[in-house]
């Protein structure tokens, strides 16, 4: 956003926005809108910056996942090979 092309925009728009507000078709207070917005635009950088030293040391919170293992071997269960085994054995 702040290249080459934006600026070649800025430059015009702001030359533009003069050349309406010196032919009286242009509101001084719409202007001054353009021109400050253009400043904001490039200078954001430099104004989160001062916000931020401003408010005190600058805090960097990074996010730390919690260390997590593999979970536990659980070893599958035993089946009996036969379905019938013990169906026909008498309980005692």
């Amino acid at each position: 956003m702040l290249g080459t092309i934006a600026t070649t925009i800025a430059i015009i728009a702001v030359s533009w926005v003069g050349l309406l507000m010196l032919m009286g078709r242009f509101e001084i207070r719409r202007g001054l809108t353009v021109v400050v917005g253009c400043f904001v635009l490039f200078g954001a950088s430099a104004i989160a910056g001062g916000i931020r030293a401003s408010v005190g040391s600058e805090v960097a919170i990074a996010y730390v996942p919690p260390e997590v293992g593999p979970p536990p071997y659980v070893p599958p269960p035993r089946r009996n090979p036969d379905p019938y085994a013990g169906a026909s054995v008498p309980g005692r």
